[in-house]
């Protein structure tokens, strides 16, 4: 990738520095065109992130999805390089460890629309699920988060009920 980064590798890379990269990423027409993309399931390239950060690009097909899940002890960012991505997110600090079902309370939550050029980061243990909710087009976005991620917690919701389903470790990325 020719997108460099801006922090020293022994410094952690604050949510600006991530968004900046993202956007310089984003604007690489050449690696943005490199990514292959799928009629039927996400792909992805990895990236070197800025700071030791783990970076990743990419491809929504319509109507593709991540489901609800976080990020564990990384902060993140994520921006959209091409079409529109959606993004619901809880507006609540969850407990880390310990739980499978929880009932959530009140207003927690939030929708965003992210459309090309449009970008955001975020705070350890943000929930959040990401999808395309375009009928017949893809979208393309690049992904930062820091510390590299040490694992993903995945859940289900109905209702205001939220349940941890799956724990996944970078092992099974592989």
């Amino acid at each position: 990738m020719s997108v460099s980064p801006l922090t020293s590798p022994t410094s952690a890379p604050s949510q600006a520095e991530l968004l900046d990269f993202l956007r310089r990423a984003a604007a690489d027409a050449e690696l943005i065109a490199s990514l292959p993309l799928d009629p039927e399931g996400r792909t992805w390239l990895r990236l070197e992130g800025p700071g030791g950060s783990e970076a990743w690009l990419i491809g929504w097909p319509p109507g593709t999805g991540t489901g609800w899940h976080d990020h564990a002890d990384s902060v993140g960012a994520f921006l959209t390089a091409s079409g529109e991505l959606h993004e619901n997110s809880l507006a609540a600090r969850l407990p880390t460890d310990g739980w499978r079902t929880l009932e959530l309370t009140g207003d927690v939550d939030r929708e965003r629309r992210l459309g090309t050029g449009q970008g955001r980061a975020f705070g350890q243990h943000h929930v959040h699920e990401v999808f395309n909710g375009s009928p017949d087009r893809h979208a393309v976005s690049v992904h930062a988060y820091y510390p590299p991620l040490p694992r993903i917690r995945r859940y289900s919701r109905t209702g205001q009920v939220l349940r941890l389903e799956q724990v996944e470790r970078p092992e099974d990325w592989q």
